[in-house]
């Protein structure tokens, strides 16, 4: 099997999280030792004048790991904007060395390594580093995670012809519907991506809705095996 991947979107909001948990619940239970890793999240409340990074405790819990916060998510930010533009904001700075160092020391712990991006490929982390610089920092092949609805075609392909452009390998896509209710861009997003894109389609998840609690997790779990083919990685 492969030895991690990079849970990517096409935009912000498309269910990364949903999905990198599900995915680090499913390779536990199948006796998998999983790591995981956030390197930046935004919109984190402040509790008691602590920031708590929700989307990175979802997928610590999904792992059971005992790795450090502070190493799974080594960046973290109050306000809800790029991270570039919430560091700055914030008095902070973020150093890509940390993070390779964070994510290397990671691999070394872990058979495989899952690492949750921030928005699409081009969010910025400094004025001169970007997601996709992270990607090919941390030499991770990408599961493109969009969500379905209007607009997705459009995301997806200029998503791919960015990676493809760029020499990154995307080993298939997920499509995830984040609504309730489907129309007709819903029904019939899956069937015009077969035809206008290269990679597989891995999936497409029916609409859930985001739960954290750690005793709703291993049901994150079996989403991802009743809903996507996994052979892209463990094969």
């Amino acid at each position: 099997m492969k030895k991690g991947v990079f849970i990517a979107g096409t935009d912000t909001g498309v269910g990364k999280t949903t999905i990198a948990a599900g995915l680090a619940r499913f390779l536990k239970n199948r006796g998998i030792d999983v790591g995981v890793m956030k390197p930046v999240e935004t919109g984190c409340s402040c509790i008691k004048e602590e920031l708590v990074p929700r989307d990175s405790l979802l997928l610590k819990k999904a792992a059971k790991v005992e790795d450090e916060l502070n190493m799974i998510n080594p960046y973290r930010f109050e306000k809800p904007l790029a991270p570039l533009v919430a560091a700055e904001m914030e008095g902070g700075e973020i150093n890509l060395r940390r993070l390779k160092s964070c994510f290397y020391n990671l691999k070394k712990r872990h058979q495989f390594i899952i690492v949750e991006g921030i928005g699409g490929l081009l969010v910025p982390l400094t004025p001169r580093v970007f997601t996709f610089d992270l990607i090919r920092l941390f030499n991770l092949p990408i599961v493109m995670v969009a969500k379905n609805s209007l607009g997705t075609i459009n995301h997806t392909l200029l998503s791919l012809k960015w990676a493809e452009t760029h020499r990154v390998e995307v080993i298939g896509m997920i499509l995830n519907n984040i609504m309730e209710e489907q129309g007709l861009a819903e029904y019939t997003n899956f069937w015009a991506l077969q035809r206008l894109i290269k990679i597989p389609i891995l999936g497409v998840l029916p609409y859930y809705t985001y739960m954290e609690e750690e005793n709703k997790i291993p049901s994150l779990g079996k989403l991802i095996e009743e809903n996507i083919d996994l052979s892209c990685i463990l094969l």
